[in-house]
């Protein structure tokens, strides 16, 4: 089973460059100004720099407003249950080695309901990358208090103000095992783009946590960290050391807006790469017979 080189690009000379308007499939839906425009015209970006041909990328996503990913991306894609694309995800990145496959969601998506898939998916180390787009607030069923909202949000479920404390993204997927954990924003275009090839170079599970403003349930929810805004956009120092986890969580430590950049990276043996080894193992075992024969003989040690 051979991983497909994240940074080749298109190998026949005879093939037509890929261009935006060839990977634009519908128009985007999301209400005027949403963060999420910025990250779809960066994935685009992504793929003609890289020049990936349609059919060796898959996007897939959960539900949300950040899940209508899919629709937007002429390619294989799947618009997939609420907090399970990960799982789906998974057992294409496994069952298709050479295709380059992306997940992109919502801070609800990913940390509430397919939190749990999250988790495991990060400690197995499957090749994706997983793109959250964090906006504090449950958008697409119109303003609910989300993992990520602050203490004394208001919301039609608190309609008080939050006491909930809010979960810490960073934290959470580097104790979770990801082996590449990125954080980055819509308003800074380059940084976004430069975090999205990053995470696609990456051999193994990348997480680019990237804050995504949504401007009809939350404006103003990212000032702080948009230096237009009178807010400070800190960039990961440069001599932090990106394959130190203990380092990596006292960076996710600091208060918002904290810092942009690649806080964790590690290179450990994937999902992928530990499958194909199993395989090959039984694949030995198994040499010359028939499908059918493998299955008798499976069959017949039930018996």
């Amino acid at each position: 089973m051979n991983d497909l080189n994240s940074t080749t690009v298109l190998d026949a000379p005879d093939r037509v460059p890929v261009t935006k308007k060839d990977l634009t499939a519908d128009h985007p839906t999301w209400c005027p100004g949403c963060g999420d425009f910025s990250v779809l015209a960066f994935y685009y970006k992504l793929l003609t720099n890289r020049q990936v041909p349609h059919e060796k990328v898959t996007t897939v996503a959960g539900i949300g407003c950040s899940s209508r990913f899919p629709y937007f991306v002429q390619a294989h894609g799947a618009h997939y249950i609420h907090g399970r694309a990960l799982p789906f995800a998974s057992g294409v990145s496994l069952s298709r080695p050479d295709l380059h496959v992306f997940v992109f969601g919502g801070d609800g998506d990913a940390f509430s309901i397919g939190g749990n898939h999250l988790n495991h998916t990060a400690r197995r180390n499957v090749k994706m990358t997983y793109v959250i787009m964090d906006n504090y607030v449950y958008g697409l069923t119109k303003k609910q208090t989300s993992p990520t909202s602050p203490i004394g949000f208001k919301s039609k479920t608190d309609a008080w103000g939050s006491k909930d404390r809010p979960i810490n993204p960073m934290k959470q997927l580097i104790s979770s095992g990801a082996t590449f954990v990125a954080r980055t924003s819509h308003t800074n275009p380059n940084h976004l783009l430069a975090m999205m090839e990053a995470a696609m170079d990456h051999n193994g599970f990348s997480v680019i946590e990237c804050l995504s403003e949504c401007v009809e349930f939350y404006p103003g929810a990212f000032n702080d960290s948009n230096p237009r805004k009178g807010g400070v956009f800190n960039q990961v120092p440069e001599d932090h050391d990106v394959t130190d986890e203990y380092a990596a969580y006292r960076l996710a430590d600091n208060n918002f807006p904290g810092y942009f950049g690649i806080f964790y990276k590690k290179e450990v043996p994937t999902k992928n790469q530990n499958e194909a080894d199993i395989e090959a193992l039984f694949a030995d075992k198994v040499a010359g017979k028939q499908s059918w024969q493998i299955l008798q003989q499976s069959f017949n040690r039930m018996k």
